[in-house]
């Protein structure tokens, strides 16, 4: 099963779960739109309302469940957890109507990090019609929940570094030292006086406080560069990285 997750205000029924792959045409999954689509509690904020309207012109079923979240080795791990309620667990949305779900803290607040969870939202599908022969498809969305320490601010601290393996390929490292969570948009490598990138990276990706990720890019270097520096242009939610960085050996 693939899961997707969204940011930003745009409608969601274009994310599709598959759910078996024959050769006809699918069947229409539902046409969701989720408000908000991150979370944030706090020590004085411990409740949130989540806003799920249907668009279509058929009653949805879907089944909510929050986990904890956690990573490993740059892997998003998810466990059980009741910590975070959710309520109802499953609803019923009639066809061009709203449902509000809520999400409550059920813990204290970490004394000086950041806590994440997700809310995943997946679609249960009616039974198909008799004799049909399509493509079963279903929506799956994680929200995602974050909850500010007791103390302090909550902050990610980001140290980016980069070695240039023999093949010209970079792996690249983003540690975050702070507290808090940031999520990475894109990113991309230039060489220091020029315009065009020798690689780079696309799509949301989110490193957790305490945690790193790598990733392992493809680079075409059109001139060599006498020290071994690269400049970094990264887009994150704690603001725009622009940074030389020395491309060591990995």
């Amino acid at each position: 099963m693939i899961g997707f997750t969204f940011q930003g205000g745009r409608r969601l029924g274009a994310a599709l779960c598959l759910f078996a792959l024959l050769t006809l045409p699918p069947a229409e999954a539902a046409d969701l739109g989720v408000e908000p689509v991150s979370i944030e509690l706090s020590p004085e904020q411990q409740t949130a309302a989540i806003k799920i309207n249907n668009a279509s012109d058929q009653p949805t079923s879907i089944q909510i469940q929050a986990v904890a979240w956690s990573q490993l080795d740059g892997k998003d791990v998810y466990t059980p957890t009741r910590e975070l309620l959710v309520a109802p667990p499953i609803v019923t949305i009639a066809p061009n109507s709203e449902q509000i779900i809520r999400a409550a803290l059920r813990r204290q607040a970490d004394p000086a990090n950041e806590l994440a969870y997700r809310i995943f939202l997946q679609e249960l599908p009616a039974p198909p019609p008799p004799g049909f022969r399509g493509l079963q498809v279903a929506l799956r969305i994680g929200l995602p929940v974050f909850v500010k320490p007791q103390q302090g601010k909550a902050a990610p601290k980001m140290v980016w570094s980069v070695a240039r393996a023999p093949d010209n390929s970079l792996e690249v490292t983003l540690q975050n030292q702070g507290n808090a969570h940031v999520q990475v948009s894109d990113f991309a490598f230039y060489i220091p006086g020029k315009d065009d990138p020798i690689a780079g990276e696309s799509g949301s990706s989110y490193v957790l406080a305490g945690q790193a990720r790598k990733w392992l890019l493809k680079a075409d270097f059109p001139v060599k560069t006498n020290d071994g520096r690269l400049r970094l242009k990264a887009y994150t939610d704690a603001g725009n990285v622009d940074v030389e960085l020395s491309a060591g050996k990995p």
